[in-house]
């Protein structure tokens, strides 16, 4: 059981990251910007592999994810002038690669590749030119992002110019190796509009597999045609307000009612609340007025409902899958005014700990309770993501729409400091959602 749990958390969570960052990455290469690292998880690598210019990884804590694009976050290099330099070229005289040489390597006029074999060579250098000519000399001056040039002085004193490739590759020493990241391929280079796309892709990817999962489960079980009483509990807030075993729901606050959760969300809506029923008896209509009450933190009426299904068309499925997304979008935007308001509690969240908890059970509970749980896991990553807060997406976003507003671009280290404090208040509020998950996972009464 413990086993399963967390195989089916850590898969699913780490395929909702996944499809997230794909919207990302998928929108930072149409718009040119390089991309260094497309990470599942945080922390320590387990898994890294070097296609082209980007590092795909998998981390140790599958919790997250990031697209690292050039630019995004301000991009120190220590690169201190008089430091001796190995460069490489082509044949036209670009330079491929420039080496920072240690003691071990002096840089001399006599430097030729073999002299560093052993030196580990990036799988960088498969998308480059190959090398024809070096030379090497100490660092003048050195510019990856505008005009591209490195400056050296030979050891005759005599200065040498040459061009960057666009592509070229700086190796600080055996184990750090980067690619230069001219203006153009930056982030912050970018129009806004093409920096919003990149930002919106991720919540709108995850909006997207929402409408897919939940349409596919439409195809498997078919679409809901009517809900009704199986059984009602005695003494139960529909049996004081006179429903009974077979009848038809046909409303529930004035909405009408074709599938299980057609009844349930508006239940977890009113909180407690009275809400109108109107139900179907021997042919007869009637309505009547209902209080749920609270049972383990959810809102029920004290009845076990019946589902009546037929086979969906590949049509039908697909609107399914939008009208359900559209209404779980209406309640988890309602829940998130309630938090905010004070309505209700942080015992209403879950956290990373809650969520496992839950993945067991819809696990245990079979697939197509957790293909549901991922497609709501799923629309809740997106719609969180969209949230105007920094170091979410939507924080991202308040600053390009700012940045319209204003006319020039903010400063990327006061941005940056931004992001960080935000950053830093969603790690604190996930503990202590953490904290309230423990509470109500093993010492729930």
């Amino acid at each position: 059981m413990l086993l399963q749990t967390i195989v089916s958390f850590v898969l699913m969570i780490s395929v909702l990251v996944f499809i997230h960052e794909l919207g990302h990455f998928i929108f930072a290469k149409r718009a040119g910007m390089l991309v260094r690292e497309f990470a599942i998880g945080f922390g320590p690598k387990l898994f890294s592999r070097l296609k082209g210019e980007t590092l795909y990884s998998i981390r140790v804590l599958p919790l997250g994810g990031y697209v690292q694009v050039a630019g995004q976050e301000p991009e120190m290099v220590d690169l201190k002038p008089g430091s001796p330099v190995l460069v490489e070229r082509d044949d036209q005289g670009q330079v491929l690669r420039i080496r920072f040489l240690g003691p071990e390597h002096p840089p001399t006029s006599t430097s030729h590749p073999e002299d560093i074999n052993d030196w580990a060579v990036s799988d960088l250098t498969k998308h480059l030119p190959s090398v024809r000519f070096t030379g090497s000399g100490k660092l003048l001056k050195l510019d990856m992002e505008n005009e591209l040039f490195i400056l050296l002085e030979d050891e005759d004193g005599i200065e040498q110019h040459y061009s960057l490739h666009p592509q070229a590759l700086i190796q600080m020493d055996e184990n750090h190796t980067f690619q230069i990241a001219p203006k153009d391929r930056q982030y912050a280079s970018k129009p806004p509009l093409q920096r919003a796309l990149f930002v919106l892709a991720g919540p709108v990817f995850n909006l997207l597999l929402t409408m897919i999962l939940l349409a596919g489960i439409t195809l498997s079980i078919g679409i809901g045609t009517k809900v009704s009483v199986n059984d009602i509990v005695p003494d139960s807030p529909a049996d004081e307000a006179g429903l009974k075993t077979g009848d038809i729901i046909r409303q529930v606050e004035g909405k009408n009612v074709k599938e299980l959760n057609d009844v349930h969300y508006p239940l977890q809506e009113a909180r407690g609340k009275q809400v109108s029923i109107q139900a179907e008896r021997a042919n007869q209509v009637f309505e009547t007025r209902i209080q749920p009450e609270e049972v383990q933190g959810q809102y029920m009426i004290g009845i076990e409902m019946k589902q009546e299904r037929r086979k969906a068309t590949f049509s039908e499925a697909a609107v399914e899958g939008v009208n359900q997304t559209y209404h779980l979008t209406l309640f988890m935007f309602k829940a998130l005014s309630q938090l905010v308001t004070g309505q209700m509690g942080l015992e209403g969240v879950a956290g990373p700990l809650g969520i496992a908890d839950m993945t067991g059970k819809a696990a245990e509970a079979g697939w197509l309770n957790l293909v549901h749980l991922m497609a709501l896991l799923s629309l809740n990553l997106g719609i969180i993501n969209i949230l105007p807060f920094p170091a979410l997406d939507g924080g991202r976003l308040m600053f390009i729409l700012v940045e319209v507003l204003r006319g020039r671009p903010l400063n990327p280290n006061k941005e940056g400091l931004v992001h960080f404090i935000g950053f830093a208040l969603l790690m604190a509020l996930i503990v202590l959602v953490t904290y309230q998950d423990i509470l109500r996972v093993f010492f729930k009464e």
